[in-house]
């Protein structure tokens, strides 16, 4: 039976938190949310020359792609406006202009189309992204969000409202990090494909980089990547006092094992401490070769299963945020109210904004 074919209502999903306009169709069916079709229109490339987004660039590029972009998902899809049983939308975090933009256009589509408007959560988007590939979650689960803007460990007892953050980033997020690295480098942004691409050419032992708050005393849950990507800095910069070439690959490698070193270690020590058997690495950087590998060796010593999205489910899309609108409607949710907006510091345990 083909994904249309499949019975239940359909949820749009519309997402603009940073750069990536994302529209999706998802199904809610017996055994999970289904995915029927979903298009993605980026701004990266305009944001390339800046070595980072440009928040009223991302906005006017959220304009200009919507519209085609819905109509893209809608021919993914195969389906008619008029299937659509509700509409969810990044209601934050994310960048205000960009979230704007979203939440504008999903009200004018629930309007048209008289059904209800859900704003939801957009890391706990990125969490239900893993149920379009591999069904429910179970509950409770731990989730590992990694991304450009966050590094989070999450306590996941259920996706319509029940969402608890156990860890965070004090500073830089770990995708954040990566951008930075890759910038003293001279590579290009955004710095995650680059640097593990070049990484497998390099020997990750060739630098001992720090792990940042890996000390007896420190949080046990919590994350730094401020430190190691001072260290990387002041690597290349000794390097060039010395008159030696950076070996770019032999960094790349080096401060990518830092980073999913500790990534994987406190994952993997916060599933065990809280008996919790099950694990979710999500957000853009869950796309990184290196985090997933040494991710699956961790967790099967540990005697965890691990769950990981297929890449293209990884980055922003709006398939992520219609997993998370239809998980919210079958759990009955209240709808989002006409004073709906965006909020660019919304906590990831608010869910859904009724």
């Amino acid at each position: 039976m083909s994904a249309a074919a499949v019975t239940g209502p359909v949820v749009l999903g519309i997402e603009t938190s940073c750069d990536e306009t994302g529209v999706g169709l998802v199904r809610m069916a017996a055994g999970g949310p289904v995915l029927l079709g979903h298009a993605v229109a980026s701004s990266q490339d305009e944001h390339a020359r800046f070595g980072g987004v440009v928040p009223e660039i991302a906005s006017r590029a959220h304009l200009e792609a919507m519209v085609p972009t819905v109509h893209a998902a809608f021919g993914h899809a195969g389906i008619d406006p008029r299937e659509v049983d509700a509409v969810a939308v990044t209601a934050g975090p994310g960048l205000a202009g960009a979230l704007l933009v979203g939440v504008a256009a999903a009200k004018a589509y629930a309007a048209a189309w008289d059904v209800p408007l859900f704003g939801v959560n957009h890391m706990a988007g990125h969490v239900a992204a893993d149920t379009l590939e591999h069904g429910p979650l179970p509950a409770p689960a731990l989730a590992l969000l990694v991304s450009g803007g966050h590094t989070q460990l999450l306590r996941v007892d259920d996706l319509a409202g029940s969402i608890t953050e156990i860890g965070t980033t004090i500073d830089d997020a770990a995708g954040e990090a990566y951008d930075k690295v890759a910038r003293l480098l001279g590579l290009s942004y955004p710095g995650g494909p680059v640097i593990d691409r070049l990484a497998a050419d390099g020997d990750p032992a060739a630098i001992r980089f720090p792990r940042g708050l890996t000390g007896p005393q420190d949080p046990a849950y919590d994350f730094s990547f401020s430190g190691l990507k001072t260290a990387v800095a002041r690597h290349v910069e000794q390097a060039e006092r010395d008159g030696r070439t950076v070996d770019v690959p032999d960094v790349c490698a080096s401060f990518q094992e830092a980073v999913v070193d500790v990534l994987t270690a406190k994952t993997v020590r916060a599933a065990t401490d809280l008996g919790i058997g099950t694990v979710v690495i999500a957000g853009g950087v869950a796309a990184n070769g290196r985090l997933r590998a040494l991710a699956q060796e961790r967790c099967a010593a540990a005697g965890l299963e691990l769950r990981v999205p297929r890449p293209g489910l990884c980055t922003d899309n709006g398939a992520m945020i219609a997993a998370v609108g239809a998980h919210v409607l079958a759990g009955g949710g209240e709808p989002s109210g006409p004073l709906l907006t965006g909020d660019p510091g919304l906590p990831v345990s608010t869910v859904h904004v009724g």
